[in-house]
C-alpha cells in the first residue's frame, strides 16, 4: 500500500471513530472531526501533511528496503 493510501486509510478511519465518538460520548468530539477534515484542505492547499512525515519516520511510508 503506497502513502497516499495510508494516509486516506488512517484520515477516514479518524473521522469514522470520532463521529462514533460523538453520538456515543459527546458532542465535543465532533472538534476532531473538524480537526481532520482542516488537515485534509490544508494539505492539499500547501502540499505538506504532518501525516506523512509522520509515517516517513516510523518507515511506513511504503517504500522497500531491503
Amino acid at each position: 500500500m503506497n502513502l497516499e493510501r495510508r494516509i486516506r486509510l488512517i484520515a477516514g478511519t479518524f473521522i469514522l471513530i470520532s463521529l462514533a465518538l460523538a453520538y456515543w460520548v459527546s458532542w465535543k468530539f465532533l472538534w476532531f472531526t473538524a480537526f481532520v477534515g482542516a488537515n485534509l484542505a490544508q494539505s492539499s492547499l500547501t502540499k505538506w501533511c504532518l501525516m506523512e512525515d509522520i509515517l516517513r519516520k516510523l518507515g511506513w511510508d511504503g517504500s522497500k528496503t531491503s
